[in-house]
């Protein structure tokens, strides 16, 4: 579908890929933009978002976010955290959520929705993964609701005369970001440049692509692919070890530290140790990322380690 002059809602507008896919979207068209702010914050919505501040929880609030005239629906709201500590709210509300947004387009006629899944569908598959790969068995609780919520999108797309992007992201990396590996290694640097503490044994392998390519290549998929249901993979051909992520930001932050690890060979449970999508269907299409899994942990450690410094400074 064509991109311009729409009325656009992006779910989890003040998140990481929410607010700079907003950013991107509104020099075309409206932008209405939803969070309940639990994680994100305000400051993070774009201006020129009309924004609105609302539960997806609660389908009332819900039907206040999705206009008659609403062109296509981007859903990124959803608790991220791979690493949950519960369960069963985690794999609920996401779906719950996710059905709301549904429910809410079917009764106002709007058939549009491209949804951010993740790597984590795939489980511990060989590398580099296509989309086509089967069996799908994630070993996260996060992967398990993602992959949820796909089959539900699949219905809606299959059945029932909606058309539906999925976006199954490699690590997603940038200004803004909190509790993932890059700001959390600066952080713990920025408090003692003399050790960094690495969850497992460091040698876990993935790969990382920048948010600024990651909502490039949403919006291209979304104006190029039209089937019913369309997935791609979104990532880099390259991986990045933790290891490797760690001297890269202790570079920027030019520090030496010795490094101290947890053990093991993942960083928690449900840490998929290695992980490299296929993008060879995205390419297909005609759109590759430009830079390599380093290079965008490295621009993302750049910007982050500004943000931070100047948030410590204030």
């Amino acid at each position: 579908m064509d991109l311009t002059d729409r009325t656009v809602v992006v779910t989890g507008v003040a998140g990481l890929v929410g607010s700079h896919l907003a950013a991107r979207l509104t020099a075309d068209n409206r932008v209405i933009g939803v969070d309940d702010l639990s994680k994100g914050e305000r400051a993070a919505v774009p201006e020129g978002v009309d924004f609105v501040e609302a539960d997806l929880r609660d389908a009332a609030e819900t039907a206040d976010t999705i206009p008659a005239d609403t062109d296509v629906v981007f859903h990124l709201a959803a608790y991220t955290d791979t690493n949950f500590d519960d369960d069963r709210t985690l794999f609920e509300e996401n779906q719950a959520m996710t059905y709301n947004v549904l429910e809410r387009m079917a009764d106002v006629g709007a058939s549009k929705i491209a949804f951010t899944s993740s790597s984590t569908v795939y489980g511990e598959a060989p590398m580099p993964t296509p989309e086509d790969y089967a069996p799908l068995e994630p070993i996260s609780i996060y992967g398990a609701s993602k992959l949820a919520d796909e089959g539900l999108l699949s219905v809606y797309g299959h059945s029932y005369d909606f058309q539906v992007w999925l976006f199954r992201f490699a690590n997603i990396v940038g200004p803004r970001q909190r509790g993932t590996v890059v700001p959390d290694f600066i952080e713990k640097l920025l408090e003692d440049p003399r050790e960094l503490e690495i969850l497992g044994n460091g040698r876990q392998q993935k790969s990382y692509m920048h948010v600024e390519e990651c909502v490039e290549a949403i919006e291209y998929v979304v104006e190029h692919a039209d089937r019913d249901v369309n997935t791609y993979n979104l990532g880099t051909r390259t991986t990045t070890s933790v290891n490797r992520i760690a001297d890269v930001v202790a570079d920027v932050l030019d520090c030496d530290p010795d490094y101290a690890y947890t053990g093991g060979d993942r960083g928690w449970t449900g840490d998929v140790p290695k992980m490299r999508l296929s993008i060879e269907k995205l390419a297909a299409l005609g759109w590759e990322p430009s830079q390599s899994s380093d290079e965008a942990v490295r621009k993302a450690a750049e910007q982050l380690a500004a943000e931070i410094r100047a948030e410590r400074e204030a």
